[in-house]
């Protein structure tokens, strides 16, 4: 009946994915997280292993794996990476001295076999501090045009108040159903 439609057009109930959340410390991944499932954002403290939480998103269950960003805990990104569906990399657009550090290790993880043409959401988060990048310019500094293997986006968000946050799962939605047809 007209249920089975709709469940088909939206995915069934019980389709799963498994999304990985990167990015340096204190890029605002915890923040993010907590935003996309409504919790308090007002108290994080810094990752030391991993959080998993799921997201109930457009029909859909996202497995959301937000790890450590720490320069000690980066080494074990790869071991998080197998049957990854889709990659968000959280960057802190106002920390522009860390810039090209945070595009070395994104560069590093989209070399990964495990991460071969996932598609890439890159937030450029605390887009609500003066000092944050644009976007635009973010982009041009970790050379996503030249990313040929897979799709990609670049979002500017603020984690903290959730502006744009929405705009992203919009394009990780699209990206499901593209991969759908």
């Amino acid at each position: 009946g007209l249920l089975s439609v709709i469940q088909k057009l939206k995915g069934s109930p019980e389709q799963e994915l498994r999304i990985i959340l990167l990015g340096l410390d204190n890029a605002g991944k915890t923040t993010l997280l907590k935003c996309l499932v409504s919790e308090e954002v007002s108290t994080i403290t810094p990752t030391q292993g991993f959080n998993i939480k799921i997201v109930h998103s457009h029909g859909f269950k996202l497995n959301v794996w937000d790890i450590g960003g720490q320069r000690s805990i980066r080494p074990y990104w790869r071991k998080y990476l197998g049957n990854t569906d889709l990659l968000i990399y959280v960057i802190d657009s106002a920390d522009q001295k860390r810039f090209e550090e945070t595009g070395q290790e994104l560069a590093e993880l989209t070399e990964e076999e495990s991460l071969m043409g996932v598609p890439l959401l890159v937030f450029a988060n605390k887009q609500d501090l003066v000092t944050a990048a644009p976007a635009a310019k973010i982009a041009e500094g970790l050379s996503l045009h030249t990313y040929r293997d897979r799709e990609w986006q670049i979002q500017s968000c603020s984690a903290l108040s959730g502006e744009g946050v929405q705009d992203g799962m919009n394009w990780i939605s699209s990206q499901i159903m593209n991969r759908k047809k």
